[in-house]
């Protein structure tokens, strides 16, 4: 394999590195949208600091890419400190991290999931990019519930353009409802479908189900940048364990080099930020953050960028001021938003003994479902309001520590090893991930009591799924069901009520919506390019800004969102605005 030139970010620790720097910008968090910010601000010629709550992190030494699970402990399965196994690239966080509790309100049940390391979640994401369309922008408008965003497509578009060559994304022009195509020559090709999509593309067909190469965020042409050059996916490796050739996308292997390239940036890690400071104006002076031994740090600059996470960010800004920080609208902490989602299995006889070949691929899926019944929707003929897709599974991948493979392996021995042989690779599964509406009983406050390690006060969650949700889940279940069936197969998933196959909030770490944008001041938190009402120079690119999740995976729109409130907060800067 050819070597690359090294592309990780230079890291200084907390208690060094930042003092003799003096940045226009501070910006809170290194994964997409702080690395992205970082990125804009940096070519446009701005001084930026980057602060990262988590140790710092080298993409080239600490990625196990092609280790063998056989020779990790437990064959690479889950434990509590690494959820999505031994080699996941989420180095030090996940469900549970130390001295960082958060708690949840009788009744309520949300998983919060952090990566505490430079680059954030990006090291490790599904890096599933659909673009929104149209309709998520305006779901309001549709159907009389939530909100509209206070931007277009079309605002956003360019936009999605230009992130994506950035980003390098495989997949196809389709012209489907709702699900935008890209400019000419702005993808790279998709890979080829394995077997198993291959049969579930064919039973969605006969059903009227559209299924088509997915949108991913992992190269399959090489990008010759100076700063991070980047190979084509070989499909040898697990995309979550972090991809040090840069062919899966990631902050640490190409926002943040390219920026740091540029002689104007700063990050530190082990920086946790605990609130933002304002001057005696009321404009954001900078920020205080600790150290991991709990000294804390003053941080000034022209302008503060929160991109810590929309949980996160809702956490410093409710720390920041006595009812929250930017909070005039009440809104900040509310809507809190996840993907909602569920999975269903098959085995498939017409896939059993198949000849063995190399069906690694991408880690994540060639193919996927798109939402396809926007008309239906429309029309009132479905019992519930918003879309979902399906993201499928199945194929010869490497085994871990459990048995049975299938669920039908029996016996021991020889019959044993047969039945392993036969079952391999004949199942399927279809997982769905579909759109959630904002509603009052699902947001983050301060725990009253609760304190960090830092002696911070920790969130307090509050959820629950309406209705709407779930009768979308159970509508997505009911598919799945007759995809496989048609195909001849066995549902191996047990049923269940909607309501218990229905993920806990969280659990797809797609959180969105705390401090979300809107076109007034009275019921948002920011305008819509990030900008908080309140405070003039406190720009916030991550999740939190949403005021609507589309079904659609969120972390392109989440960069291409924050490339735009870049550009016009470094235009400001230009103009001396801020």
């Amino acid at each position: 394999m050819p070597q690359q030139k090294p592309v990780s970010p230079t890291v200084s620790k907390a208690a060094s590195g930042a003092a003799a720097f003096e940045p226009d910008v501070i910006v809170v968090g290194s994964g997409a949208g702080g690395g992205m910010a970082a990125y804009v601000l940096t070519l446009a010629g701005i001084k930026t600091l980057v602060l990262e709550a988590g140790r710092a992190y080298d993409p080239q030494a600490e990625t196990p890419m092609l280790n063998w699970n056989h020779d990790a402990p437990l064959r690479g399965n889950s434990t509590p400190d690494k959820h999505f196994g031994y080699y996941d690239a989420t180095v030090n966080g996940g469900w549970e991290v130390p001295g960082e509790p958060y708690t949840c309100a009788p009744g309520s049940t949300f998983k919060w999931w952090r990566s505490r390391m430079v680059g954030g979640r990006t090291n490790h994401w599904g890096r599933h990019v659909p673009r929104f369309g149209p309709y998520d922008f305006k779901p309001r408008s549709r159907d009389g519930l939530g909100m509209d965003w206070p931007i277009s497509y079309a605002d956003l578009a360019p936009y999605y353009d230009r992130t994506e060559l950035l980003v390098g994304v495989s997949g196809t022009n389709e012209g489907l409802e709702n699900h935008p195509d890209s400019s000419p020559g702005i993808l790279h090709p998709p890979a080829r479908p394995r077997i198993p999509e291959l049969a579930i593309k064919a039973g969605a067909t006969a059903l009227g189900i559209p299924c088509v190469p997915a949108r991913q965020a992992v190269i399959t042409q090489p990008i010759a940048h100076p700063d991070a050059p980047r190979q084509a996916c070989y499909y040898a490796s697990p995309c979550g364990r972090g991809c040090s050739i840069g062919a899966a996308f990631q902050s640490t292997t190409s926002l943040l080099p390219m920026a740091m390239a540029t002689g104007k940036l700063r990050l530190v890690s082990d920086a946790m930020v605990a609130r933002v400071i304002l001057d005696k104006s009321g404009k954001a002076r900078g920020v205080e953050y600790f150290d991991k031994a709990g000294r804390s740090h003053l941080a000034t600059a022209r302008a503060v960028v929160l991109a810590a996470s929309a949980c996160d960010t809702a956490r410093i800004l409710l720390n920041s001021r006595d009812g929250g920080l930017a909070n005039s609208s009440g809104q900040l902490g509310r809507n809190l938003m996840d993907t909602t989602g569920t999975n269903v299995t098959a085995h498939i006889p017409a896939l059993e003994g198949r000849p063995r070949y190399n069906e690694d691929g991408m880690s994540v899926a060639h193919l996927y479902i798109p939402w396809w019944l926007y008309k239906e929707q429309a029309a009132g003929k479905l019992d519930f309001p918003r879309g979902y897709h399906y993201e499928l599974g199945g194929r010869f991948g490497m085994p871990g520590a459990a048995l049975p493979l299938s669920g039908r392996e029996d016996g021991y021995g020889a019959s044993l090893k047969d039945d392993a042989r036969r079952y391999y690779g004949a199942q399927i599964s279809l997982t769905v991930r579909g759109e959630m509406i904002p509603n009052a009983d699902s947001y983050c406050e301060l725990d009253p009591a609760v304190k960090d390690k830092f002696g911070l006060p920790v969130l307090r969650f509050h959820w629950r799924w309406s209705q709407h949700e779930i009768r979308q889940i159970a509508h997505g279940i009911k598919t799945a069901r007759a995809i496989a069936e048609r195909l001849g197969g066995t549902v191996l998933t047990p049923e269940m009520p909607p309501e218990d196959a229905i993920a806990v909030g969280g659990w797809i770490i797609h959180e969105l919506g705390t401090a979300r944008m809107g076109a007034k001041a009275s019921d948002s938190v920011t305008d819509d390019f990030g900008r908080t009402w309140d405070v003039d120079n406190l720009v916030i690119t991550d999740g939190s800004v949403f005021p609507a999740a589309a079904h659609k995976n969120p972390t392109l729109t989440l960069m291409a969102l924050a490339w735009r409130s870049m550009d016009r907060l470094a235009d400001r800067l230009r103009k001396g605005e801020v």
